[in-house]
């Protein structure tokens, strides 16, 4: 895993973490996820990257949240950085977007619908900052090489994959876990649990989900040796303002790593 600045117990345990909100929804909020994660990372020893999109660009209907203002929202994961010494983490949308958001965050996040989109990946890599690239649910891992390929071409090595899940008909998403030790071929590689378990395009306009899995997904994942693992989670997922569908309640975020934890034990011995 490439070093980035304020991550700690690199050399304790097999996976990462990268987990927060979907969006910021309030301070108080992130803050308050913020806080519980980094407890959780501090007994476990697991490295953590704080996750929270500052806006959210990819909404099916007109009227789906999609954030509280950009400078506000990267101010909020700018206070959660500073609070708690964690890096973090932030989806960026358009070329214009990389250098704005470079200045508060440390990981810069393609959407996995563009994760094809050659300006878009080539602005963040010229940030500096460790880029993410999501799997579009519509690529072969195979594929990813050459997304990989952009960011490194243009002169930063600092990149990972995610995967999250690919287009099983139009209302679901299935894992090939085969696709992770591919990935892991071309740069480190993390599998987004949640998004995995989205049912997206659903008639009313708002994407569902299969939360009751994410114990299942994650622990196949740390199974098969991805190297970080992504959740969204949230103290009350019922009124979370964006994807709650398919997120992992705060509460619950404790039993899972102590499970996750066990399963990578277990595998180095």
């Amino acid at each position: 895993m490439d070093a980035i600045p304020g991550i700690k117990y690199i050399d304790k345990t097999s996976f990462f973490l990268i987990a927060g909100p979907c969006v910021i929804e309030s301070e108080a909020i992130a803050m308050q996820i913020g806080e519980t994660i980094c407890a959780l990372s501090d007994q476990f020893q697991i490295p953590y990257i704080f996750k929270a999109s500052y806006r959210k660009a990819n909404r099916s209907r007109l009227d789906s949240f999609s954030g509280i203002g950009d400078e506000k929202a990267l101010n909020i994961i700018s206070k959660v950085k500073a609070t708690f010494g964690v890096p973090t983490l932030t989806d960026v949308h358009s070329p214009e977007e990389c250098e704005i958001a470079a200045e508060y965050v440390d990981v810069l996040q393609i959407p996995a619908f563009l994760c094809r989109q050659t300006d878009l990946l080539v602005a963040a890599a010229r940030t500096g900052k460790l880029v993410n690239i999501k799997k579009g649910q519509f690529l072969s891992a195979e594929s990813m090489k050459f997304a990989v390929d952009k960011v490194r071409e243009s002169g930063n090595d600092r990149v990972w994959l995610t995967e999250r899940g690919s287009t099983f008909g139009y209302t679901d998403l299935v894992v090939d876990f085969r696709g992770i030790p591919v990935m892991q071929q071309f740069a480190p590689t993390v599998l987004d649990v949640t998004h995995s378990l989205q049912q997206p395009n659903q008639n009313h306009g708002i994407t569902g989900g299969k939360p009751e899995m994410i114990s299942t997904i994650a622990k196949a994942g740390i199974a098969v040796g991805a190297d970080g693992i992504f959740i969204e989670t949230h103290p009350d997922p019922g009124n979370a303002k964006s994807d709650g569908a398919n997120m992992l309640p705060l509460d619950s975020l404790k039993d899972l790593l102590t499970d996750l934890v066990q399963i990578s034990k277990a595998l180095k011995r």
